[in-house]
Parts: C-alpha cells; sequence; structure tokens
C-alpha cells in the first residue's frame, strides 16, 4: 500500500522544501532486561507481536554507514513505542532500505524487504497516539497514510520540522548517538525515485537491481540503556 500523506507536502513548503510528488510516500528509565525475540516466523503473524514496550528503551541500528542508536521515551507515543520495540525484537528491519530521502527535511524507512512480510503488515494499523513531544532534528516518528493509519514505516527529522506536529505526527524517540556521522550522511542521490509500490510487491530484489546505492539496515537490536551518573559524578557505590 502506498501511503499517502498531502500533510507532509504542505509541511514541507512551510519548511521551505520542494513539493514532494504526491506518488510517494510521506512522512507520521531503562526497564527489565528484554526477552528473548519471537521465532522470526512471528513476521508473518502480525498480532502476535504486542509486548509493552519498556517506558524507556535504546534501539540500535547498524547500518551500511555505521551505527544509529535511538532513544525511545513510551510516555511521548505509548501505542507508536511499543510497534516499533516489537519491531526491532523481531528482526523485522533486517536488510530495509533507508528508501526515500528528503534533504532538510526527511529519511524515511520500514518497507521490509521480503514481500510475504510487507503483505501481511500492510493491514496491521495502530491508531495515533496525541502529540506529546516535537518533530524536533533528529526525533523519529510515524509516516501515515492519514489518521490512524500506522503501520511499519518511519522517518527521522533532518531539521526541526514543527509543523507536523499540529497535523498529528506524534514523535516517540530521538537519536542519541550517530545523526551527524551516520543518518546526515545517508545516500541521498536517488531522493524519492524509488517506488513505494514495486518495493512492497518486489523487495529486496527491487532496490538491488534499480537502486544499489541505497543504504540499509543491516540489524536492529535493544541495547541495554546507559544508567544515569550519580549527581556528584562519582561512580555509583556498588558495595553492600
Amino acid at each position: 500500500m502506498k501511503q499517502f500523506m498531502l500533510a507532509l507536502i504542505v509541511a514541507a513548503a512551510a519548511l521551505g522544501q520542494p513539493k514532494s510528488d504526491t506518488s510517494k510516500t510521506a512522512p507520521k528509565a531503562a526497564g527489565p532486561a528484554a526477552k528473548a525475540a519471537p521465532a522470526a516466523s512471528s513476521l508473518l503473524n502480525p498480532s502476535s507481536l504486542k509486548a509493552r514496550a519498556p517506558e524507556m528503551f535504546q534501539a540500535k541500528l547498524t547500518t551500511t554507514k555505521g551505527d544509529i542508536v535511538i532513544e525511545v521515551t513510551r510516555a511521548w507515543a505509548p501505542l507508536g513505542a511499543d510497534r516499533f520495540y516489537n519491531l526491532v525484537r523481531s528482526g523485522f528491519f533486517t536488510n530495509c532500505t533507508f528508501f526515500r530521502i528528503v534533504p532538510r527535511f526527511v529519511v524515511q524507512f520500514g518497507i521490509s524487504p521480503r514481500p510475504d512480510v510487507a503483505r501481511v503488515w500492510e493491514s496491521a494499523r495502530i491508531v495515533d497516539d496525541p502529540v506529546r513531544h516535537s518533530n524536533k532534528r533528529g526525533t523519529i516518528t510515524f509516516a501515515t497514510a492519514g489518521p490512524n493509519t500506522r503501520t511499519t514505516q518511519f522517518f527521522i527529522n533532518y531539521s526541526d520540522n514543527v509543523p507536523l506536529d499540529s497535523q498529528g505526527f506524534a514523535a516517540f524517540g530521538e537519536v542519541v548517538q550517530g545523526m551527524d556521522t551516520v543518518v546526515d550522511k545517508i545516500y541521498a542521490g536517488y531522493g524519492e525515485r524509488p517506488d513505494q509500490g514495486r518495493l512492497q510487491s518486489e523487495g529486496k530484489a527491487y532496490t538491488d537491481r534499480e537502486f544499489p546505492m541505497l543504504d540499509k539496515i543491516l540489524s536492529a537490536t535493544i541495547v541495554p540503556t546507559p544508567a544515569a551518573a550519580p549527581a556528584d559524578g562519582k561512580a555509583a557505590d556498588t558495595k553492600k
């Protein structure tokens, strides 16, 4: 399913960005140790991936440009945080490409390179969260096709895209490592040319053949959130 979002086209114009082609997709405390990831077969059964995310967690995306660490704050957008958490744990993002790049606006990803997986998630929608945190540079948000249509597509904001807040785009996390060194350097030469419909129906074969320079996520994992430093700056005493 192609996700159309005219609101973002308006937002891009408001931010001084070129209009997007409407045929393209447009953008929506350390918890307990994560449990073992579900079996890969769960990817074909979205209803089986319903774990509640920790109140705060970090996800590391190992990409062809380097590592990106995203810190998620569940309170910002609980339903969105839960969906992202389950996608990371299930291995959904393996070999996902960054297929849409609009400089100074957003970089988008989240279509599975496996057509069978993309097909079953197309209708696995979650309702919208209220916007509690602004779409500032480095925040991550769901791309949508309108109200209550969030599935598996995400964008990272390249700029302070505050106009998206009033349009219902609820950020749920932010890049805490790799924004300048990785996200800003994701290959942008194809712009918005990759076709979402073909990526969903043909998968990895389509991008490998026609857009071989696209950067991609090699793997995604939940990582421990660093412990907060003591107020006095001294290491915590772990002796009993």
